[in-house]
């Protein structure tokens, strides 16, 4: 299978018409409608088996009273992987890259889109556009197109099927108790705010080298995972529009590519500084490839205290008039997880479904706006952004055994 010749002229073909086609309406099956009965499981599908993608299915069976039936993944090994570990027969476990097509239209509940970030749009619409329910990884994509394609289809779909993207600090109660407080004045007017994002580098999942290689790595690929700006970075600049109720107007920035230049084509390092409504400006910088050191930090002064917060660390406000000791988010990774899958679950057993896309795009489209000002190292502003509706294309070849090629670590 030639991708570069198939996958990518369907995908233009996807973005072209997937915003506007929003009289097309799903059949949605019977228990969709009604919900499910408080003993049965959800029937969830994984798309992306990769070691995220398999942990999350793990926690749906653990905490969601649900079960992965089916699974999709380009890699065999990886589906092989996932079968066994899930139990699954073998024709629930779908390869090449447009497996997800067989996955969502297959009999199940909903699908967790786990898969590189590029791919997401495509498989986020297929499967509410199936009248299955979505979970999904951040960022919802690695442009502006993909985040308009996925808000239009969960607009579509409004008040049927359920649309959720996994951020777990917006599940964390430290995070959720700073924000109301932030809300409702605690620390003043908002001035300023330092966000940045310190942690080392990532392990590579195969030798440099093939196209299968490269896809295997798709964390250091800029197009597959929108930059480290994009697919890390969200983290704390989702929680800065959190904080400040809103996204930025423009953003101005610079980064670049020295300690880590051995894989991919991903920038190493970014400092940005976004400006929000009200001049409230925000010191965002990121790197990595650090060593010693590692910390996710989100930071706003106000004109009467400070929000300090940190991911995996301590949240807590400091005021002239209120303070608030907050506590520890040690376990956030796995908790915040976990409290999304059981809302997720429970949306749908109760039939209430559930929606945050239209923010998950901002927050992906803040991360976009500084990759942008970054790689042209000037002031880009957020309708600017909007307008060159600029789509990534990774243009990949994959050989048509791509699928049976195991990684190979050298």
């Amino acid at each position: 299978m030639n991708t570069k010749e198939h996958g990518n002229v369907e995908r233009r073909d996807f973005l072209k018409t997937a915003a506007t086609a929003a009289t097309a309406f799903s059949i949605l099956p019977a228990r969709t409608v009604f919900g499910l009965d408080a003993n049965n499981k959800v029937e969830i599908g994984i798309a992306g088996c990769g070691g995220r993608g398999s942990w999350i299915g793990r926690l749906f069976e653990q905490h969601g009273n649900a079960k992965v039936v089916a699974v999709h993944d380009y890699f065999k090994d990886r589906t092989d992987r996932a079968r066994e570990m899930f139990s699954l027969a073998p024709e629930r476990c779908h390869n090449d890259l447009d497996g997800y097509k067989a996955l969502v239209a297959g009999t199940l509940d909903a699908v967790a889109v786990e898969s590189p970030p590029y791919f997401h749009p495509e498989q986020a619409v297929a499967t509410l556009d199936a009248g299955k329910h979505l979970y999904l990884a951040k960022p919802i994509a690695v442009d502006v197109p993909g985040c308009m394609a996925i808000v239009e289809a969960a607009k579509r779909t409004s008040g049927r099927l359920c649309a959720w993207v996994d951020f777990q600090t917006r599940a964390n109660e430290f995070f959720q108790g700073a924000a109301e407080r932030i809300h409702q004045g605690f620390i003043g007017k908002p001035v300023s705010g330092q966000f940045y994002y310190y942690c080392g580098r990532l392990n590579t999942q195969s030798r440099p080298g093939p196209e299968t290689a490269r896809l295997r790595n798709w964390v250091f690929d800029i197009a597959l995972s929108g930059d480290i700006i994009v697919e890390q970075n969200i983290h704390v600049l989702d929680v800065a529009n959190w904080y400040l109720q809103g996204h930025p107007v423009k953003a101005a920035g610079t980064g670049g590519r020295k300690a880590r230049a051995d894989v991919g084509d991903c920038w190493d390092h970014f400092v940005v500084t976004y400006t929000y409504p009200d001049e409230v400006l925000v010191d965002f910088s990121s790197g990595q490839f650090t060593y010693g050191y590692d910390d996710l930090c989100m930071r706003l002064y106000g004109s009467e205290g400070t929000v300090d917060s940190h991911y995996g660390g301590e949240v807590f406000i400091r005021g002239k008039n209120n303070s608030w000791e907050g506590g520890k988010t040690n376990t956030i990774y796995e908790s915040g997880a976990v409290a999304n899958i059981e809302k997720f679950c429970d949306s749908i057993r109760k039939n209430s479904p559930i929606d945050n896309t239209l923010e998950s795009a901002h927050s992906t489209m803040t991360s976009i706006l500084g990759r942008m000002a970054a790689y042209q190292r000037r002031e880009v502003t957020w309708e600017e952004m909007v307008a060159a509706n600029e789509a990534l294309d990774p243009r990949l070849n994959l050989p048509a055994d791509g699928p049976a090629q195991p990684p190979d670590r050298g």
